[in-house]
């Protein structure tokens, strides 16, 4: 295994509607590889469900991937929703203005719900 490996994996899980992508450890230049990978290889369904719960880094690496993704997403008519991210991650999102672009979920809110304010995560 490599120290990139060690600091960073995710899984993947296809059900008819949904893709859900669950990342942990640090997305950062070393590791965004893997996380870009991951993403372009869900394939396609009307909902990307990405966990960020475990993610403890993101920096402007995952951020480009994570907003890549969203955008190849919506080509495709889906859409990508994060899901409890991390407080410090949450703090990124909020921060960049990414919040107002990709959906943010906390909890087991259902993808139609209103989400809480990311304000309340950092």
């Amino acid at each position: 295994m490599t120290q990139a490996e060690d600091r960073f994996h995710v899984r993947l899980r296809v059900a008819d509607d949904v893709v859900e992508v669950r990342a942990v450890g640090e997305i950062d230049i070393a590791t965004v590889g893997a996380f870009r990978a991951a993403l372009w290889a869900a394939p396609a369904r009307p909902l990307l469900r990405l966990d960020l719960s475990g993610v403890q880094v993101l920096s402007a690496a995952g951020v480009r991937a994570l907003v890549a993704a969203h955008l190849r997403v919506r080509a495709r008519g889906g859409e990508l929703v994060v899901v409890d991210p991390d407080p410090v991650v949450a703090r990124v999102l909020r921060v960049g203005g990414l919040h107002r672009v990709i959906a943010v979920r906390h909890g087991d809110a259902p993808v139609g719900a209103a989400s809480r304010p990311l304000a309340a995560c950092a």
